[in-house]
């Protein structure tokens, strides 16, 4: 089965396609979000902000809600628990340039949600009833929202949640597979995604765990979303978007390897727009993650990140990446993504299947399975 991955429309906005990069606290800043955007990501909103405008002269605000390159869409995604607050932090970001309003009601921070805020609202649906009334009312620009499946294992009310934004004029969601209380331990559950996209009409887009070419054709296949969003598996490797447009659109061979002279060219890319954007001291410092995550994915890359954690200056950082990528004896070394390629045992499309299904069995109130590797960023 192909997909056509070439347009998709959320209320009056058709964007380039149906791949969405996720919104990471400092990590989906706008040098990132145009890098992933030139590299096949058609959506991609903002870091979220909170609902008090009254912070957004903040450096941290002002950067997430600058505008920059010309290859994306301005999508603000707004946290906060007061209706009204909402809206007018709604009102504010269409001001300033925003073309749609994404709603967080998924980050499962303990910050956020002590505020009541994020996912904390799953367990309020009339609250959530008002603020996404409030909210459309408020603004002429296409509002989203982005949730998870609920509560806990046991308050699972994702379906209700989706039913209910629909009725109040929301324009399309992003569900991740997790409850709160699962935060990002074990793995997504994508059953209650697919009852979701049946249960309404709005677009729906998945997300969760999905870290391959291979793994988006699975959850679109067994959800029946009509996109996918990527947040972790683009750290380091941004290029996954490109990967998954081709295979989705001809069911070709994924793309696993980039000729490392691919990768040393968007690295260097990322890092000049890193430097323009914060200037050199702060693009610096903020460089340093992300040179941290494409070393992850590159033989000897553990002595390269070491080496480049240590340079203070844009000079001695672009030296050290431009070393490393032009070794002549690592011309002909693949770049190999850890979670791409074959894997041993279920194939993605059986693993996807088998999840929901054991969900399903259990009523879907299974508990969270336990963490599988280091902690994971928070995807909010």
């Amino acid at each position: 089965m192909t997909f056509d991955t070439t347009r998709m429309r959320i209320g009056g906005l058709e964007f380039a396609n149906n791949l969405a990069l996720a919104p990471m606290a400092g990590i989906s800043d706008p040098p990132f979000r145009d890098l992933c955007a030139r590299l096949g990501a058609g959506i991609t909103p903002s870091e979220m902000v909170s609902a008090d405008v009254g912070l957004w002269k903040s450096r941290k605000s002002t950067a997430r809600l600058r505008r920059w390159g010309e290859h994306t869409i301005s999508i603000v995604q707004i946290v906060g628990y007061d209706p009204d607050m909402l809206a007018a932090a709604a009102r504010r970001a269409q001001s300033l340039g925003a073309a749609a309003i994404d709603i967080n009601l998924g980050c499962p921070a303990k910050k956020v949600c002590r505020r009541l805020a994020g996912s904390a609202l799953l367990r309020d649906p009339g609250l959530v009833a008002q603020i996404f009334g409030r909210i459309v009312s408020a603004v002429s620009v296409p509002v989203t929202a982005k949730i998870r499946t609920g509560w806990s294992p046991d308050l699972r009310n994702g379906v209700a949640i989706a039913q209910l934004a629909q009725d109040r004029g929301i324009a399309a969601l992003t569900v991740h597979g997790r409850t709160r209380a699962c935060k990002f331990a074990g793995h997504a559950e994508y059953e209650t995604i697919r009852q979701i996209k049946q249960a309404v009409a709005i677009p729906v887009i998945a997300n969760g765990d999905i870290d391959s070419a291979q793994k988006a054709r699975a959850v679109l296949e067994y959800t029946g979303a009509d996109g996918v969003m990527i947040g972790r598996a683009a750290r380091g490797r941004p290029w996954i978007f490109t990967a998954m447009q081709n295979y989705l659109a001809d069911n070709a061979a994924p793309q696993t390897d980039l000729p490392l002279s691919c990768v040393r060219d968007i690295i260097l890319e990322h890092l000049d727009s890193l430097y323009s954007f914060y200037g050199e001291t702060t693009g610096v410092r903020v460089s340093r993650k992300h040179l941290a995550w494409y070393a992850l994915h590159q033989e000897g890359g553990r002595v390269f990140r070491d080496r480049v954690m240590t340079v203070e200056t844009a000079r001695e950082q672009l030296a050290l990446t431009r070393e490393f990528f032009d070794q002549p004896a690592r011309e002909a070394e693949a770049v190999r993504e850890r979670s791409w390629g074959e894997r041993s045992g279920e194939t993605d499309n059986e693993k996807t299947i088998h999840q929901a299904k054991k969900t399903k069995e259990n009523g879907g109130n299974g508990p969270c399975h336990e963490r599988q590797g280091p902690a994971a960023q928070h995807t909010h």
